[in-house]
């Protein structure tokens, strides 16, 4: 089984399928992004929850099914009997491994929301096919880095993400790009010029987004999640998507606080000093994990008890419907212009496979942290302009 998993044919294979699959899931949710919305948009997100969850579990089956990960949570369990799966979500996550969002979607899928996470993204990503359009369709919040534009946007989006039927939960990565030792020494520069704490194991997070995204959270979203990922320094597996993708198995240590949005100050320079706290507490908590494998050993954090949240089987069997639906025809034709003696369809079958094998690249590029944003590895400062007739400030 070990040689299966690591095949180049059976890569093509799960390629064919995700992608084959993503683009008829695509033109679904295009359809029913231009025909139904507009005029029933319940219905609309109902529909497209299942559309969304049949893309992503692909992606969680290949994490928890085809590698055998997991993931151990660390959580409050009556506020996870009581809540999760159950509400709205606003999480702030740390930014550190090529799929720290593949761990949470595993954690997601097991919860029941799978269908319903949504991130703060970059605006390029909307037109990228399967994964982009998937999420522009579900009304993700695309981002030009550019904060006067930026700004008009993210309260309206995400005002209209709070009101969706079924619980949902919005990402942000508030670091803005992921942890590098050449953006962190970037951040802890600018954190010396505006006299902010320096963190060890985070970049300074970004205040904005998050200040402008509260007061359309509040009385739709009734929590924020603090959530933690980290990955054992003494792991013999790094967690990739190539790894996960060979069948090596990794395991991710999942920290959760659910906080009241109520709880958080609602003046915009307490709100960006919360946010600063937090990822001090953060900080502390991963400087714990890392030195010691225990998120509170050393962090002053609250001890919560360790669990797994058993796998379910509908990724596996999404997988499954799906790769019969696409594999049959696509291999059988495949079969046909590779074994038909012409030079041409011979020639044509080659050029298919390698552009399959190309979007898998593609695919893994982007996961990796050396390809990450080069947003934040500058601390450009943007002008912003007071409301109140005080002078300008700035932001980072």
């Amino acid at each position: 089984m070990a040689y299966v998993k690591k095949s180049p044919l059976s890569h093509l294979l799960m390629t064919i399928t995700f992608f084959t699959s993503g683009i008829i899931l695509n033109i679904l949710q295009g359809t029913l992004y231009y025909l139904l919305r507009p005029f029933w948009k319940y219905a609309y997100r109902k529909l497209n929850y299942y559309l969304c969850y049949s893309l992503y579990s692909q992606l969680v089956f290949m994490a928890e099914w085809w590698s055998g990960s997991d993931v151990i949570v660390y959580l409050d369990k009556d506020d996870f009997k009581k809540y999760f799966g159950k509400e709205h979500g606003y999480l702030i996550m740390n930014h550190t491994y090529d799929v720290d969002w593949l761990i949470g979607w595993i954690f997601c899928e097991r919860v029941g929301v799978l269908g319903n996470c949504k991130a703060y993204a970059k605006k390029s990503i909307q037109y990228v096919p399967t994964m982009g359009w998937a999420w522009k369709f579900s009304e993700s919040v695309f981002l030009e880095r550019n904060w006067d534009k930026d700004k008009e946007l993210i309260g309206k989006q995400v005002a209209e993400i709070a009101q969706y039927p079924d619980p949902t939960f919005l990402l942000l990565f508030a670091e803005g790009t992921r942890f590098t030792e050449e953006k962190h020494k970037a951040s802890l520069a600018f954190a010396q010029e505006k006299g902010y704490p320096a963190l060890k194991r985070h970049l300074t997070p970004r205040t904005k987004g998050f200040t402008l995204s509260l007061p359309e959270l509040r009385g739709r979203v009734p929590a924020i999640y603090n959530v933690q990922l980290a990955f054992k320094p003494n792991d013999k597996v790094e967690p990739t998507v190539m790894n996960l993708l060979l069948g090596r198995t990794v395991e991710g240590h999942l920290y959760f606080e659910r906080i009241p949005v109520d709880s958080i100050p609602e003046d915009e320079e307490e709100a960006s000093l919360w946010l600063r706290e937090l990822y001090n507490k953060k900080d502390r908590m991963m400087e714990s994990f890392l030195t010691t494998g225990d998120w509170f050993a050393t962090s002053g954090v609250k001890r919560e008890e360790s669990f797994r949240i058993p796998r379910r089987p509908y990724s596996l069997i999404n997988m499954t419907c799906w790769a019969m639906v696409t594999l049959v025809p696509i291999v059988y034709c495949l079969t046909c212009l590779l074994t038909s003696g012409s030079t041409l369809y011979i020639s044509i079958g080659l050029f298919i496979i390698s552009i399959f094998f190309f979007m898998l690249y593609k695919l893994i590029e982007q996961t990796k942290i050396s390809k990450g944003s080069s947003y934040g590895k500058t601390t450009p400062t943007t002008p912003i302009k007071q409301t109140n007739g005080s002078s300008p400030t700035t932001e980072h």
